[in-house]
């Protein structure tokens, strides 16, 4: 005995998903079909517009403001008047120059600092040892602290008078020195300040970096007869060299984008005589000191061409040697 079953759905229409159809079935009409055609879109257009409005946004209207001579009351009118401000600022030899060469110093002495004594404490921390834990969460401790923290404390460690640094060099017999507060020697102490702070995430780039470099290469030039620093500078560098590049490349961009330390010790203008003026702080200065958002744009706009450079050019240089 057969028993017959009749179809109860009705006919389907081509382009419209079937009402009976199993849960499979993706939806080809109405909203639903056009999110499930487009659903790539779907899924990446909140980060889109989220990028859109607190990136893009910003550094379009920063160029905007460049080519305008907007100061005084943010809300005051206005006028376009083109590549003025770029004329005055690349011609600002009291300034704004001045205060690219302290940005490019302070950059250059704090990330080759960093990176030599982050290697050499990676180095020293790459081998296992009794107490190797420890060590490693007292090194990463100055990540901690927040910058303007960090700032001030070594503002009262570098004090003239009562600072600990001036103490250690009476008991050494040493002359006691000016350290923030001498022009001379600010900008410099500030350098050393940065480097005691991110030194540690240097080293936690470069520590990972040699945990997983492969033993056979060391273990053949070993075989070969190749001294300790011929292993290091022969062998070790070059496969590292993609891992050092992207620790400079994070440093570099964090360096010469340094504010808060800076501000949080020598206060407006980067010091009575700008000693401390990097390129961030004239650009404060311009903005809140000034009330010249025109100049101040203008500024930043360099700035940011400056950096997008040197990432370039380190982005560039990391590609050719991991290949």
């Amino acid at each position: 005995m057969s028993t017959t079953t009749s179809d109860t759905r009705g006919p389907t229409t081509p382009g419209v998903t079937n009402p009976g159809a199993g849960p499979g079935v993706r939806p080809t009409s109405g909203f639903a079909g056009w999110a499930n055609r487009h659903r790539k879109w779907v899924f990446a257009g909140p980060a889109m517009v989220f990028v859109v409005a607190m990136v893009a946004f910003p550094i379009i209207y920063t160029i905007v403001l460049s080519l305008t001579d907007a100061s005084g009351s943010v809300r005051a009118d206005f006028e376009f008047i083109g590549f003025e401000n770029y004329a005055t600022v690349l011609t600002d030899t009291r300034r704004f120059w001045p205060a690219v060469g302290r940005t490019v110093f302070f950059t250059v002495v704090a990330v080759v600092v960093e990176v030599v004594l982050g290697m050499c404490i990676a180095l020293l921390l790459r081998k296992p040892f009794k107490g190797q834990g420890l060590v490693r969460v007292v090194i990463l401790l100055p990540l901690v602290a927040t910058p303007v923290a960090v700032g001030m404390m070594w503002l009262l460690i570098f004090e003239p008078t009562t600072g600990a640094a001036n103490q250690l060099m009476r008991v050494l017999g040493l002359p006691a020195q000016g350290w923030i507060s001498d022009p001379k020697q600010a900008l410099a102490t500030l350098a050393f300040v940065d480097i005691w702070q991110w030194t540690p995430m240097v080293v936690l780039i470069l520590l990972a970096g040699l945990t997983s470099l492969p033993e056979e290469p060391d273990e053949a030039a070993r075989v070969d007869g190749a001294n300790a620093w011929q292993r290091f500078w022969f062998i070790t560098v070059p496969i590292l060299m993609p891992t050092i590049i992207a620790a400079v490349l994070l440093r570099s961009i964090d360096a010469l984008k340094t504010f808060d330390i800076l501000y949080a010790t020598k206060g407006k203008g980067g010091g009575s005589s700008n000693e401390a003026e990097t390129l961030n702080v004239y650009a404060y200065g311009l903005s809140f000191d000034y009330n010249d958002y025109g100049l101040s744009s203008t500024v930043l706009v360099l700035f940011f061409v400056m950096i997008m450079i040197i990432v370039s050019i380190l982005v560039i240089r990391r590609n050719r040697s991991a290949q």
